[in-house]
C-alpha cells in the first residue's frame, strides 16, 4: 500500500483512490478498455441528450439517472440563469489547452472507494486522463510528472460541476439557444411580435425606382404614365416606412432565389395583373423572363426554374361579366358557390397564389346565384329580386375560393402559400363614370380615415382569411395564408394613379371638357411596387 498523501491545492482536480495501486489500475484499464467503451457508450448518448434537452439558459438541470449494468450515469448541472455557457473543448490534442494532475491516495484502512473528481468554480476546468506509459511505476505523486496546462483565458464556472467516475464529459457543449424574438401576451397566451408592415407613413426617398417605362416591356400602355406624357416625377420618390420596423428595398435576385422551382400566380381582376406587371418589371432588372402563352400569360425565369402567371377571374367564382356594348346583359351574373375553373383547375401547379378582387363587386349591377336559386341582386331594382348589397357576395365568393384551394391542394399533401390582398381604395374626385378625376401630385399628409365601404371590404377579407387559416390547421405546414393588407398605405397615395395619362397624349388637342381618368389602377413604376416589397418579406418569412 502506498503512503497516504493529501494534496489540497485550490483549482486542481483531486483524485482519491483507496486501496488500489497505480499499476493495478493501469493494468485494468489496458485489459478492459474495450469493455469500458461498450459500457460508456450509453452514457455518452445520454449525456448528449441531457445537454440537448436542457439548454444552458435554464436555471438548472434536473437529475436523471440511467441504469446500465453496474454503471450509473448521472447528469447534474446547476447553472445560474443568464450565466455564460461551458467552454468548448477542442477535439484534438494539439488544440487542447487544459491542465490535469493525478493525485494517488491510499487509506490506512485499505477499503477501496470510488475515485472522486471535483471542479471548483474559481479555477479552470480540469480533465483526468490516465498515463499511457505502462512501463513506468510511479509510487507517489512526486514521482509522477505533472502536466500543468491551463485554459487561457481562465473560464469561470458559475457553480461546481460534480462528475462521478462513470460520467462522460463531451468534447463540446451545445450552444445556448437563440434569443427569442420580441413577444407580447394576451390573456396569458404569448405571441411572437411580428413586424407590422401595414401601418406607417410615406417618406421622401432620393433613390428612384428599379425600372422605368422604357426598360420594362410588360407594362400595359394604360399604366405607363411617363410614356403617356405625365410631366411630373415626384410621385416616384416616396418610400413606405412602417411605424416600428424597416421595409427593405426590393431585391430581385433574392426574390428569385426564394421562388426557385416554384410557380407564383396572381388571380383576380385587373389590379392583380397590375401588381404582377410591377413584380415582373423589378425582377427583369436581374434576369429577363421568357413569355409563354397558355391561354393566359406565363413568364418563365430559366435560371431559377421560376414561373409567374396571371389568371383573369374578377369574381374568383363562376360568373359572366356585364356588357356595356352589344347585345349582352348590362349586369354581372355570379354563382357564389362555384369556383371559377379557369384558375382553379391549375391550383395543383401553383406554390403561391395572390388573390386580388373586389372592384367588380362595388356598385356594379349584379345578380347573385347560390345553388339553383337566386340569392339576391345589386342595383337592379327588380320586383322579384331582393337587393342585398355587395358585402355578402364578396364574403361568399372569397370563402368559396379559399375552400377550393384547401380541398384541391392541401388534402393531397401538397403545400401552398395563399396571399389575400385586401381592397385597394380608388381616388376619384367625383363619380368614376361621370368624369371623376385624380390630379393630386403628392401623397396625403397626416392621418386619413378609411371610407365606410373600403373599411368593410377590408374587414371581410381579413376575417375570411382568418377563418380559412383556422379551417386548414389540420393540414399543418401544407397550408399557409396571410393577408397583404395594402388598404391603408394605398389610401395615402392619390398621386400614384394614371389619372388623365391613362392614354398617350391625353392633352394633345388641348384641355377638353371631359378627359377620361383612371384613378383605380397604378402607374408603373409607382406605389404598387411597395406591395411587392411587402410580398417579398412575407414569402421570405415563410421560406425561413
Amino acid at each position: 500500500m502506498m503512503k497516504h498523501r493529501k494534496i489540497n491545492q485550490e483549482g486542481v482536480l483531486r483524485v482519491t483512490m483507496k486501496g488500489l495501486k497505480m499499476r493495478t489500475v493501469l493494468k485494468a484499464v489496458r485489459n478492459h478498455s474495450l469493455f469500458l467503451i461498450k459500457q460508456l457508450l450509453p452514457g455518452f448518448i445520454f449525456a448528449l441528450l441531457c445537454l440537448y434537452f436542457y439548454p444552458l439558459s435554464l436555471t438548472s438541470y434536473p437529475r436523471t439517472e440511467l441504469h446500465h449494468s453496474s454503471h450509473i450515469i448521472t447528469c447534474i448541472s446547476s447553472i445560474s440563469s443568464g450565466s455564460p455557457p461551458l467552454p468548448e473543448l477542442p477535439s484534438t490534442e494539439t488544440e487542447l489547452s487544459v491542465s490535469y494532475q493525478i493525485t494517488n491516495h491510499s487509506t490506512l484502512s485499505g477499503s477501496p472507494t470510488e475515485p472522486d473528481i471535483s471542479l471548483t468554480p474559481s479555477t479552470p476546468p480540469v480533465i483526468v486522463l490516465p498515463h499511457s506509459n505502462n512501463n513506468t511505476n510511479y509510487s507517489s505523486v512526486s514521482e509522477s510528472p505533472p502536466l500543468l496546462l491551463t485554459l487561457s483565458p481562465p473560464t469561470e464556472l458559475p457553480l461546481p460541476l460534480i462528475i462521478t467516475n462513470n460520467s462522460f464529459i463531451p468534447a463540446s457543449t451545445p450552444s445556448p439557444p437563440p434569443t427569442p424574438p420580441p413577444s407580447y401576451s394576451v390573456k396569458g397566451k404569448v405571441y411572437e411580435k411580428q413586424c407590422d408592415y401595414f401601418n406607417g407613413k410615406w417618406v421622401r426617398e432620393k433613390k428612384g425606382p428599379l425600372y422605368n417605362g422604357t426598360t420594362c416591356g410588360v407594362i400595359k400602355e394604360s399604366h405607363n404614365c411617363m410614356a403617356n406624357g405625365r410631366p411630373d416625377s415626384e410621385y416616384l420618390y416616396w418610400k413606405w416606412k412602417p411605424r416600428r420596423c424597416h421595409l427593405p428595398r426590393f431585391n430581385p435576385e433574392a426574390f428569385l432565389q426564394l421562388i426557385r422551382n416554384k410557380h407564383v400566380s396572381f388571380v383576380g381582376d385587373s389590379l392583380a395583373r397590375n401588381q404582377l406587371e410591377s413584380l415582373i418589371c423589378m425582377l427583369s432588372t436581374f434576369e429577363t423572363p421568357k413569355f409563354i402563352y397558355r391561354g393566359i400569360g406565363w413568364w418563365y425565369f430559366p435560371s431559377y426554374n421560376a414561373t409567374l402567371s396571371s389568371y383573369w377571374a374578377p369574381f374568383l367564382v363562376q360568373g359572366v361579366q356585364r356588357q356595356l356594348r352589344g347585345p349582352g346583359p348590362r349586369h354581372n351574373t355570379m354563382h357564389l358557390d362555384q369556383v371559377n375553373e379557369n384558375w382553379a383547375k391549375d391550383v395543383g401547379e401553383m406554390d403561391f397564389i395572390v388573390l386580388a378582387f373586389g372592384n367588380w363587386f362595388v356598385e356594379v349591377p349584379s345578380i347573385y346565384h347560390e345553388g339553383d336559386s337566386v340569392l339576391g341582386c345589386l342595383n337592379l331594382h327588380r320586383p322579384n329580386c331582393t337587393e342585398i348589397g355587395y358585402y355578402v357576395p364578396i364574403r361568399k365568393a372569397l370563402r368559396t375560393a379559399l375552400n377550393s384551394i384547401i380541398e384541391r391542394k392541401t388534402v393531397k399533401g401538397d403545400g401552398i402559400g395563399v396571399i389575400v390582398r385586401t381592397f385597394a381604395p380608388v381616388h376619384f374626385e367625383g363619380s368614376w363614370d361621370k368624369g371623376g378625376t385624380c390630379s393630386r401630385l403628392t401623397p396625403y399628409r397626416g392621418k386619413r380615415k378609411l371610407g365606410k365601404n373600403d373599411a368593410e371590404i377590408r374587414r371581410i377579407g381579413l376575417e375570411e382569411m382568418q377563418k380559412a387559416k383556422d379551417k386548414a390547421k389540420y393540414f399543418g405546414r401544407y397550408f399557409k395564408i396571410k393577408a397583404l393588407d395594402v388598404t391603408k398605405l394605398s389610401l395615402m397615395r392619390p398621386d400614384g394613379h394614371p389619372g388623365a395619362y391613362v392614354s398617350p397624349n391625353a392633352f394633345s388637342k388641348g384641355v377638353t371638357k371631359v378627359v377620361h381618368n383612371d384613378c383605380t389602377h397604378w402607374c408603373l413604376p409607382g406605389p404598387i411596387d411597395t406591395w411587392n416589397e411587402i410580398f417579398m418579406e412575407m414569402v421570405k418569412k415563410w421560406e425561413q
